[in-house]
């Protein structure tokens, strides 16, 4: 079936010089979603007089955030959102966290939940399949100072 992990997208963007803020909105969601990294996925073969049918689609997603915190989304929402810079500082309607201390780096894992439900020689069942995509964000605190 070609099933892959996700891509993972989140704001804070990773890379040199970017750096998440404490308690402000983190937004994830699945970078150029298909059929391979979310579903649904069917595949249908045949060896003779029997057929097999597969069909695959990722049920829920959970995120392991590196500071103890899992985030499930699950269902529509297991896509997430993408953020765009219009959100501003709005919290992700479907899969969001907000740290609460500093961390440089914390290791994120998406664990994408795979339903895989087959049929065929009259016989059917369900195959559960996990697959993961790891990544690391720098959370950093500000402090303002006031000289009144």
């Amino acid at each position: 079936m070609g099933l892959t992990a996700i891509q993972i997208g989140m704001v804070p963007e990773e890379g040199a010089g970017r750096l998440g803020v404490v308690g402000m909105p983190v937004w994830m969601w699945v970078r150029s979603p298909s059929s391979t990294t979310v579903g649904p996925i069917r595949v249908t073969d045949s060896d003779g007089a029997l057929t097999v049918t597969l069909d695959a689609t990722v049920t829920a997603i959970d995120w392991y955030m590196g500071d103890g915190t899992v985030v499930h989304c699950a269902g529509e929402a297991a896509r997430g959102t993408e953020y765009v810079d219009a959100y501003d500082l709005r919290e992700s309607p479907t899969c969001g966290h907000v740290y609460r201390r500093q961390g440089s780096p914390y290791t994120i894992t998406a664990t994408s939940h795979w339903t895989v439900d087959w049929s065929g020689g009259g016989q059917a069942g369900t195959i559960p399949l996990d697959l993961v995509a790891t990544t690391t964000r720098n959370i950093g605190e500000l402090q303002v100072l006031s000289t009144n």
